[in-house]
Order: C-alpha cells, then sequence, then structure tokens
C-alpha cells in the first residue's frame, strides 16, 4: 500500500545543507498501528510530512498503492492529501470561526461531496466520537479532549486509507491521552495509522509496530514488511473548493472580525460615496436641465434661411486657423491664413418643391409652421387729424404668426395668455406685449398713442394697409412712393385691418416669450400678396435686372428674388420657421428634413439649424465636463482604498495562516487558498458598495434641503439605480484587485510552516 523508497530530504540554508533523512526506506501494511519513536530532530517529523505529501522529498520514490509519485504535480499531492490522507495533530489544528461540524465537514467540501451528503456523514462520525451534541459549538467551546476528537472525525471524513497522527496526545492529561489512544486504535483495524510520539510507554501499550528512528535514519522495525508492488493502480479525482464554499469560510471568519470589516468596508465606501453623491447632483440637475430644456426650448423653431453658417468641427479648424500651426508661438513671424471658404456658408436653394414637401410634413409634429416671404405691409394709421405710415420692417418689430396646421393647441395657445381679443386664423395683427405690459415707445407712438392706451382702444383702433398700385407710383420708366398718407388711408383698395388679440407670454415661459411686438397672421400676408402680385411695380421688377425703386444693381446683400418678395410678388419663401410639439417630435421633424436630402447634390441640399439642439448639447457637454472632473478627483480616494484593502488583506493572511496550512493538510488547492481570500474581498467589496451606495442615498436628504434653501430647487439629488449598480461592481472589482496581491501571496505559503504557526 505505502512503501518509502531510500527517501531523503535536505534544508539548505544558504551554503549550509541539513540531512533531515538520510535514505529511509519502510514499507507498511493497509491496517496497522505504527508507531514511530525517536528524539527530538531525528526526523520522524519530516518523515510523517513526506508520507503525507505536505513536504517534498528531495530524493528517493513514495510509492501508494503501487505508483511513484516522483512526477506527481501539486494537484495530484493535493488531491493525494484529500483522499488517501487523515491528519490528526498535537495541537488539533481546527479552524476556530467555523462550528464544530463545518470542521469536519471540510475536506468533504473540497472532495465535492453535496451538502447533504456531507452534514450526513460528519454527524455520524461526530456520533461515532461521541461529540454529535456539540456540532454546533465553535471549537474554543469545547475541552481539548473533545477538539482532539473533532480533528479524528475530522480526519476520517474522506475515509482515507491513512492516518497520520503527529503528537496526537501531546496537549492532552493523561486519562484523555488514554480514550484518544482507544479510539485511534479502534481506527487502526481497517486503516493504516502512522504515529509520531515521544512517549515509549504509550507507544508499546497501543502500537502494533514501533519504528524507532535518529538522526534521519532508522535504527529498528519491531516487525519490518517487505512491500514490493509497483503496478500503479493509483486513481485519485481531483479536489475542488467551490465560490460558494469559499464565501461560506470567510464569512465565517469576517463575522469574528465585525468592528474591522465594518472600519473597512466604510473606509472603502468614502470614495463610493463621493462619486454617488456626484452623480445625483449630476443626473438631478441635468434632469432639471432637460425639464427646462423641453419647458422652454421645445418651442424653439428649426430654421430654414437662404444661408446658413457650418458648425462643424472642421468649420471651426478653418475660422481659428491652420490646426498645424502652433498656437501663441514664440517665433517673430507673420503667417498668412486663408480666406474663409465658400463652404463654411451654405446657401439654401428654398424651392416650390420643397415648399410643397413640407407641406406633406406630418403636421401631428408641429405646433406651428411660418413662412417668411419678407413681405412689406405699409400701414396707415390715423390719429385724430394727422396720419403716420407703420413699415413692417425690422425696426418696427413686425413678425409672421406661425399657422397651427394640425388644429390642436398651437403655439400661442401653448405659451401666451391672451389679455383682450381673440386669436383667429383670419387677416389681422396681434400685439404682444412683455410681462411688464409694455411694447416699444416708438411702436406705440406709431399706433397713434403716448405713454400708454387701454386694451378697448387698441383693439378699437382701425389701420389701413396701402397696396402697391396706390403706395408705389409710376414716374416715367421707374415707380416712387405716395406721401399722401391721408390719400392712402381713404383709398377703396387699402386693405381695413384691425389688432385681433393683445397677448403677453405665460409666468413658466418668460425665456422665450420675452419679446413685444407686432405680429401679423399668414391670412393678412396672403391677401395682400393677392392683391400685390400683379401690381405694376411687381410686373416691372419682374423684367428689369435693376432695383426699380433705387436704380441700384441687385447683389447678395438684396438679390432680385428679395425684394419682389418685399414689394408683395408671389415668390418662395425667405425663411421657415417650424415650431415642433415637443422634443419627441422634434426628432421626427429632423428625419423628415434629412429625407429631402437624400441622394441630392451639395447645391440642392437643404440645411437648417436646430437652435434648441445647439444649446442643449452645450449644457449637456458643460455638466458631463464638470462630472467627469468631480469623479476624477474622487476616485483617487478609490484608489486609496484599493490599496488599503490590499493592506487588509495582507493582515488577513498573517492571521489566517494556519487556517491555510490546516485547509492545505486537507487537500486544499493553491487556488482554492487564492479563492478563500478573493471571497474575503468579495464580500468586503459587496458590503463597501452597499453600504457607500446606502449611505449616497441618505446624504442626498439633506443635500436636497440645502439646495432648495439655497436656490429653491426640489429634490435635485436623485440616484440613479443604474449608477447604483455600476459602482456597487466598481467597489467589488477594486477590491478584489486590491487584494489579489495577498490572496496569491497566501496561496504560496508552505503547508508545513504554516501549521506551525502560532
Amino acid at each position: 500500500m505505502l512503501s518509502l523508497s531510500k527517501i531523503k530530504k535536505d534544508y539548505k540554508t544558504g551554503d549550509f545543507v541539513q540531512h533531515a533523512l538520510k535514505g529511509v526506506s519502510l514499507s507498511f501494511r493497509e491496517n496497522e498501528f505504527v508507531a514511530i519513536l525517536g528524539p527530538s530532530g531525528s526526523g520522524k517529523t519530516t518523515l510523517l510530512n513526506i508520507i503525507g505529501g505536505l513536504d517534498r522529498y528531495s530524493s528517493g520514490d513514495l510509492i501508494i498503492d503501487g505508483k511513484s509519485t516522483k512526477k506527481f504535480k501539486d494537484k495530484d499531492w493535493d488531491a493525494y492529501r484529500n483522499h488517501a490522507i487523515g491528519f490528526v495533530f498535537q495541537s488539533y489544528n481546527l479552524i476556530g470561526h467555523i462550528s464544530v461540524l463545518e470542521n469536519v465537514e471540510m475536506g468533504m467540501t473540497l472532495s465535492g461531496i453535496s451538502a447533504s451528503e456531507r452534514r450526513k456523514k460528519a454527524l455520524n462520525l461526530l456520533e461515532k466520537v461521541g461529540l454529535k451534541e456539540h456540532a454546533n459549538k465553535k471549537p474554543n467551546q469545547l475541552s481539548g479532549g473533545q477538539m482532539q476528537r473533532v480533528a479524528i472525525a475530522r480526519a476520517l471524513a474522506n475515509d482515507p486509507k491513512i492516518i497520520l497522527a503527529d503528537e496526537p496526545t501531546g496537549a492532552l492529561d493523561s486519562k484523555t491521552s488514554m480514550q484518544i489512544m482507544e479510539l485511534i486504535k479502534e481506527i487502526s483495524k481497517d486503516k493504516l495509522v502512522i504515529m509520531v510520539t515521544h512517549n515509549r510507554e504509550l507507544a508499546e501499550s497501543y502500537a502494533t509496530r514501533i519504528v524507532e528512528m535518529k538522526d534521519g535514519e532508522l535504527l529498528s522495525d519491531s516487525q519490518p514488511f517487505d512491500f514490493d508492488d509497483k503496478t500503479g493502480s493509483l486513481n485519485i479525482s481531483k479536489t475542488s473548493m467551490s465560490f460558494l464554499a469559499a464565501l461560506r469560510l470567510s464569512f465565517g471568519n469576517i463575522r469574528t472580525k465585525k468592528g474591522r470589516t465594518f472600519l473597512t468596508a466604510f473606509a472603502s465606501s468614502i470614495g463610493i460615496i463621493g462619486i454617488a453623491l456626484i452623480l445625483s447632483l449630476s443626473n438631478g440637475f441635468n434632469i432639471e436641465v432637460e425639464n427646462f430644456e423641453q419647458d422652454s426650448l421645445s418651442q424653439s423653431p428649426i430654421m430654414i434661411t437662404n444661408q446658413t453658417v457650418q458648425m462643424d468641427e472642421a468649420t471651426l479648424n478653418e475660422i481659428t486657423g491652420d490646426v498645424d500651426l502652433e498656437k501663441y508661438p514664440d517665433d517673430e513671424k507673420v503667417y498668412a491664413q486663408d480666406d474663409l471658404k465658400d463652404t463654411i456658408v451654405h446657401t439654401n436653394k428654398i424651392t416650390s418643391d420643397f415648399v410643397d414637401y413640407l407641406g406633406k410634413m406630418d403636421m401631428s409634429n408641429v405646433s406651428g409652421i411660418s413662412y417668411a416671404k419678407g413681405t412689406n405691409l405699409n400701414i396707415v394709421s390715423k390719429n385724430g387729424d394727422n396720419y403716420s405710415l407703420i413699415n413692417s420692417d425690422f425696426n418696427t418689430t413686425f413678425g409672421t404668426l406661425p399657422e397651427n396646421p394640425n388644429g390642436e393647441e398651437g403655439l400661442l395657445e401653448k405659451n401666451y395668455d391672451v389679455l383682450a381679443g381673440q386669436i383667429s386664423d383670419d387677416a389681422g395683427l396681434v400685439l404682444i406685449v412683455n410681462s411688464r405690459n409694455q411694447i416699444s415707445a416708438s411702436i406705440l407712438e406709431s399706433l397713434g398713442f403716448d405713454e400708454s392706451a387701454s386694451f378697448d382702444d387698441i383693439l378699437a383702433k382701425e389701420f389701413k394697409i396701402a397696396v402697391n398700385d396706390d403706395y408705389y407710383k409710376k414716374s416715367g420708366n421707374n415707380f416712387i412712393t405716395e406721401t399722401n398718407l391721408e390719400k392712402l388711408y381713404n383709398s377703396e383698395n387699402s386693405i381695413s385691418v384691425k389688432i385681433m388679440a393683445i397677448v403677453r407670454g405665460k409666468e413658466d415661459k418668460e425665456l422665450i416669450t420675452s419679446g413685444s411686438g407686432i405680429y401679423y397672421t399668414a391670412a393678412l400676408v396672403d391677401e395682400v400678396i393677392g392683391k400685390n402680385k400683379d401690381s405694376d411695380i411687381v410686373k416691372k421688377q419682374n423684367i428689369e435686372s435693376y432695383n426699380v425703386l433705387t436704380h441700384q444693381k441687385f447683389d447678395e446683400t438684396m438679390t432680385k428674388e428679395a425684394f419682389l418678395g418685399y414689394l408683395g410678388a408671389d415668390v418662395v419663401p425667405m425663411a421657415i420657421y417650424i415650431y415642433p410639439k415637443d422634443f419627441d417630435t422634434k426628432g421626427n421633424i429632423i428625419d423628415y428634413l434629412d429625407k429631402y436630402n437624400e441622394g441630392k447634390d451639395e447645391d440642392s441640399v437643404i440645411q437648417y439649424t436646430d437652435m434648441a439642439e445647439m444649446i442643449s448639447t452645450l449644457s449637456g457637454n458643460i455638466m458631463d465636463a464638470i462630472t467627469i472632473v468631480l469623479v476624477a478627483f474622487s476616485s483617487i480616494s478609490l484608489v486609496v482604498s484599493s490599496i488599503m484593502i490590499g493592506i487588509i488583506t495582507y493582515i488577513s493572511v498573517l492571521e489566517r495562516t494556519k487556517e491555510i496550512g490546516i485547509l492545505r493538510a486537507l487537500g486544499a488547492r493553491k487556488k482554492d487558498i487564492t479563492r478563500v481570500f478573493n471571497a474575503e474581498t468579495f464580500i468586503i467589496g459587496i458590503f463597501s458598495g452597499l453600504l457607500g451606495v446606502t449611505l449616497a442615498y441618505l446624504l442626498t436628504i439633506p443635500t436636497n434641503i440645502i439646495i432648495e434653501n439655497l436656490s429653491g430647487l426640489a429634490n435635485v439629488a436623485k440616484l440613479n439605480p443604474v449608477h447604483a449598480l455600476i459602482l456597487i461592481i466598481i467597489s467589488l472589482t477594486l477590491t478584489i484587485i486590491g487584494g489579489a496581491i495577498p490572496a496569491k501571496m497566501a496561496s504560496k505559503k508552505d503547508p508545513v510552516e504554516a501549521l506551525r504557526t502560532e
């Protein structure tokens, strides 16, 4: 069964070599009680460790069931110890932080035996050694004899062929020693028991065979046995500790150090708390900004104008200069910069086809649409006996009211309160005042009022819009304007119009309704164009290539097409403003506009300006940048906590060195030892992450109170559950990384030295 052939063991310390075993050859029967006697330093314990696979021989061979162990690898020795060897130590070597039952189960746990089978067998063994009623106690609650009985039960758990006992009664009184020896003798009836002892009397009383050693050599053997079978029948399955088993073992250890574990987890969680609070505030502010943008910017129009400026990265580089040149150079030279290329400014060719394409758009996405044709309204106002002309140019803040294309609540209804009158689709004017009911003094004066006017007076006021054939008089081949305003006002061709409503922006829409002025409906513009498109001046201007009013040539600042639009010709719009219902429908509109450009060349592409997107992207980028900087600073504490976890794990390795030796003696692999300490850091990492996220969540309560008192914003700090989960994972990852090196160091500890640690 077991045979040692010329086993030598040397220990080297520098140039000094100590010969612990000097060619020991010894064979054992399958079931006998062998006592190895000898003084200290005789090599008997070294021999026992080599038989048990805890130590490696320098030369010779250890033959197990006819198989040589010369080519055994670590995993083979681990499996051998787990399945073939049962250790009984002088100092019991029980794991203190787990129960008696779990100590007995440990070897079976490493063997991969199911939990129910382990428990049943462990209880039977404890009953056999008379300790079943103590199964759930911790080892320190037992007497020395009881602990040794637990150690014997553990040694028998995997039904090994060999029991190795190293001074099993050395720490016991004589009465208890006799009880233990009787138990070991009973075991030897069907197993090989090899016991190392100093006590000759004890050995002669219970052992069936006595082997004496001195100075690493055999002196005598009372019943020698010649074993020469080398057929190689040994077949032992490999051991494996599951991660769940490692978790249970480490959790038991952690429970004995609750205070230190909590402080460690709390210290590790500080970085998580900081980052969680930053992300909570960032998330909350982003939500507030998004809500603010949706409330205030969702009605910002998508603008399609004659010309748009490209603001992509390439264009910005072109505007700011050659990116290949260093900024703020020290050399005393001046370099040429290319003029801005035409591609920076894109000219939109708004055609009737494009206008028709917009007309087919899903108007359920639109709260308003405005076609600006640049048509001038020559409005004449009567103020008593005096008459004044109000031109709808930029100086008088005239604008076109957006149409409501879908019959639902439109742009004006959403954003403005009607103070007087009624808004309709009929031809007319609308007066928009600011939050203080103010309007430009020049506009109020041109309307025929002084510093103030009642709503009723303004709504009752009648204005006349002079048509082209009355306003522009032919003079030779050119045209001049009519100066007799009374004649224009009383002309039967003039269009009568009133201010149909006075409106003011809603209080919660102040950002986008802060302007004031006079606006005209699309129906009014259509009526004016209907009367002016065939006027004499329009017909003349269609023929001539110069401006028939100023006699100047057209240029980029004033094209012929734009001037015809000013005169009231039926031309395509100069600009189109599309007001989305909200941010979601804006995306549908953008997609529809992009679809028009598919397959078109650069000159035919229609580009647009999305002001809301530009503002929201800028604000989002600023918030993201601030968050990244703050998170980066807080992350430093995570690195520090990772280092601290490494130190704590290393301390744990030092504290559990003997436990490492016990586990290795029971057949645990190096990777199992690593797994035990990884499991410990896993538990601390999870606890640290959960603690950090929980504390951060609780801290959002006073944080929100402070922010609300300072800014009026309520419930700003909001911890996103996804962020919380990510932070827990980060905490777990960093903790495992921090404990990886100490865990690896633990796996490399020599089991013999580890067992000697007190």
